[in-house]
């Protein structure tokens, strides 16, 4: 027994499996994570960097350096300025809707009422919708002679002819905003969903004892409790938006006349329809430097707000 005990007592402790070893663990699951951004994120933003110098296109890839004459190409491009407007634009007026349509719909969903899981599996259906197919359906109901949507005008007796709502640089801008609108709010609305979730009920139950309002209580503790919840909505919103070409692509093409060209879609002609690598490179990465901005102002935003 003695002799069991002493040999217990020699013999090295047996170590963990693989489960026992964090540090291994850590590793391990950082490792997806790592491989998509080194290999999806990383690597063709080095590429699009050597690009953007040199004269590579689809019919020459041989790589010669060329400085900034890319650069300086696109700048007598009047076209890229008018793309660049219309990102800014295309951007900010998604963007305030998204903001304020998605609150809207957060508010809806958060209240108590029959058949709520139905609503909100409906309200998700566009976003989990594939981009393509949705918008494809889009294109239909916005098509120049059979669209619904001007048969149901006509029927009410406020249209004569048709729209051609893409067909128009107005209305073509509209219809393309629109419908990423309709796309993105529903991913805004479920963040700004949880946000509201969060907010303790008894600080809501105070102020109705007190005799506040709905309107009260959705500028004076709604909104200022879910504001870093919206900054974090509007981040999402602003990518997706910003780098977003598939609606452009898909209903207008860049048309008609490059009213809905914007940065992603222009790069992609130029770059990939068009043969020259070099000069589609140099446009997109314009979106470098616009997106990091936006994201350093909306994530300062949100540390201040959490500091108040």
């Amino acid at each position: 027994m003695a002799a069991r005990e002493q040999d217990a007592a020699t013999t090295p402790a047996r170590r963990g499996g693989l489960g026992d070893r964090e540090g291994t663990l850590a590793w391990l699951f950082l490792l997806p994570a790592v491989a998509y951004i080194v290999l999806l994120v990383a690597i063709p933003f080095l590429l699009a960097i050597a690009f953007a110098f040199s004269d590579v296109t689809t019919g020459d890839p041989s790589y010669d350096w060329v400085g900034f004459a890319n650069f300086s190409a696109i700048f007598d491009d009047p076209v890229f300025w008018r793309a660049l407007r219309n990102t800014l634009v295309f951007t900010v007026i998604s963007m305030l809707l998204i903001v304020v349509l998605g609150k809207a719909l957060a508010l809806i969903l958060v209240a108590d009422f029959r058949f709520k899981w139905l609503v909100r599996f409906f309200v998700l259906l566009p976003w989990t919708t594939p981009i393509a197919l949705a918008t494809i359906a889009w294109l239909w109901m916005l098509d120049s002679i059979y669209s619904p949507l001007d048969w149901m005008l006509r029927s009410l007796g406020l249209l004569d002819g048709n729209l051609y709502w893409l067909g128009r640089d107005n209305l073509a801008m509209a219809s393309v905003v629109a419908v990423h609108t309709w796309r993105i709010v529903p991913l805004a609305a479920i963040i700004m969903l949880a946000g509201l979730v969060s907010i303790p009920k008894d600080i809501n139950d105070a102020a109705s004892i007190d005799g506040a309002g709905f309107w009260r209580r959705l500028w004076e503790i709604t909104l200022p409790l879910t504001l870093p919840v919206v900054a974090v909505a509007a981040l999402f919103g602003a990518v997706l938006t910003f780098t977003d070409m598939t609606v452009v692509y898909v209903l207008t093409k860049g048309g008609p006349e490059s009213a809905t060209q914007v940065l992603p879609s222009y790069a992609y002609f130029k770059g990939i329809e068009g043969g020259d690598l070099a000069q589609g490179a140099a446009i997109a990465l314009f979106l470098f430097p616009l997106l990091l901005t936006a994201a350093i102002a909306i994530l300062r935003a949100v540390r201040r707000m959490e500091t108040f």
